[in-house]
């Protein structure tokens, strides 16, 4: 069967404070996806169920290293999920507040696009 693609959402998301790449990759792909309903998946593509989706979602974000890949997956709410992280987004300077556990003064951005495909049997 032939993949195709059935839309493509960006978003971004910050960590303020925590200096932590995935909550600020999580928050990119909650952006992405935060307004979206997708009744063409069943009255176009013909799906019977969301999980048949294929969800790929890429990720760029300061330290990718760190990222928690399963988290950020844990955002989708269905379909069949795949994640690429790539160094990207950006760091900014912010102000640490030790309250709030930063480790540092960097505030990070992280940017997503999240695709969905279906499967087309050509």
């Amino acid at each position: 069967m032939a993949r195709k693609r059935f839309i493509i959402e960006m978003g971004m998301g910050i960590d303020q404070h925590g200096q932590d790449p995935t909550v600020a990759a999580a928050r990119a792909v909650r952006n992405a996806i935060a307004n979206n309903a997708l009744p063409g998946v069943w009255e176009v593509a013909g799906l019977s169920h969301p999980n048949e989706m294929i969800v790929e979602v890429q990720v760029a974000v300061p330290y990718p290293e760190q990222v928690r890949q399963e988290e950020v997956l844990a955002v989708l709410p269905f379909g069949r999920k795949s994640l690429s992280v790539e160094v990207g987004g950006m760091v900014v300077q912010g102000k640490a507040i030790p309250e709030l556990d930063d480790k540092n003064d960097e505030m990070l951005i992280a940017v997503a696009a999240v695709t969905v495909l279906v499967e087309n049997p050509l």
